[in-house]
């Protein structure tokens, strides 16, 4: 049912490519992919992300942050973003896409979802906080898919 997966975050270089890179780990059935509302295209994972992923035997090293846009979102059968604000964002550009996207923290809470703060040009401490809640989310969606 949810055969391709797209995780999206604002720079697609913290959350996104990690949580993708948690989802396809876990459903190598799947196929994952990430992208960003404003990526840095052609940017790796930022340093702290990869040094927090591929301490858990995970490589991201090939990643490189591309855009979002509408030809990625018609292809994915569940968009994963990270907050509230960025689906309505995507709603607004894409109202398409509205019924197929849904955050990743949507299961944490009992169920009341959260959101994922993005850590960028943050201390390694809120890098950390940010990653368990990413493994957290990512692993409640293997479950629940």
């Amino acid at each position: 049912m949810f055969d391709t997966i797209l995780v999206v975050c604002r720079g697609n270089i913290c959350r996104s490519p990690v949580a993708a890179a948690m989802l396809a780990d876990g459903l190598p059935t799947h196929r994952v992919a990430s992208a960003g509302l404003s990526a840095c295209v052609g940017e790796g994972v930022d340093l702290t992300a990869r040094q927090l992923i591929e301490a858990e035997g995970i490589d991201v090293g090939r990643h490189s942050a591309r855009q979002l846009d509408s030809q990625l979102l018609a292809e994915a059968d569940l968009v994963l973003v990270m907050s509230s604000q960025q689906r309505r964002d995507i709603a607004k550009q894409w109202p398409e896409a509205l019924g197929k996207t849904l955050r990743l923290g949507h299961w944490l809470e009992n169920g009341c979802g959260v959101d994922i703060p993005d850590p960028y040009r943050q201390d390694p401490t809120v890098f950390r906080r940010v990653h368990e809640l990413i493994k957290q989310a990512a692993h409640t969606w293997i479950d629940k898919l």
